[in-house]
């Protein structure tokens, strides 16, 4: 059974999803597609059915990385389905854990700057009203840590 990862952001339109297809790069580089299988979701409706922001998009092929898919809201089957849940950012990751009543999956949850190997933040910027350089940076953060959690 391929070990099951969800990515989560705000609206699941630039970090989410530029870490899920990221992490399929890599996963895809590695010959490694039948072991993982990477999702993403934002933790707002804001952009549901939407596809990744076009600059994020722009960074992302820079690195030769295409970003598909489309925002969808977590849901609370998301905790039962993945394996490893990784936020964004501090707030993403206390706005899923709010939603686990119980406390039973806190495990599953963690940051994924808890991941780099080279850059010291602790959350991945949301770019979004920012300028061209804060989408490059956020490339460059998720490439780290997606790296750093396959070598795992």
């Amino acid at each position: 059974m391929p070990h099951q990862l969800l990515f989560v952001c705000l609206g699941n339109i630039c970090r989410s999803p530029s870490a899920e297809n990221i992490m399929n790069h890599l996963i895809q580089r590695e010959g490694l597609s039948d072991q993982m299988i990477c999702d993403s979701a934002g933790t707002s409706s804001y952009h549901i059915g939407s596809p990744p922001d076009r600059r994020m998009a722009a960074a992302a092929s820079k690195r030769g990385i295409t970003l598909a898919g489309q925002a969808r809201q977590f849901h609370l089957e998301d905790f039962e389905k993945f394996d490893l849940i990784l936020a964004m950012d501090k707030e993403n990751y206390r706005n899923i854990l709010t939603l686990d009543l119980k406390g039973q999956y806190s495990d599953k949850v963690k940051l994924i700057c808890d991941f780099c190997r080279h850059h010291s933040d602790q959350e991945v910027p949301d770019p979004y009203y920012g300028g061209t350089e804060g989408f490059n940076y956020v490339i460059d953060l998720l490439l780290d840590a997606c790296e750093g959690l396959l070598e795992g």
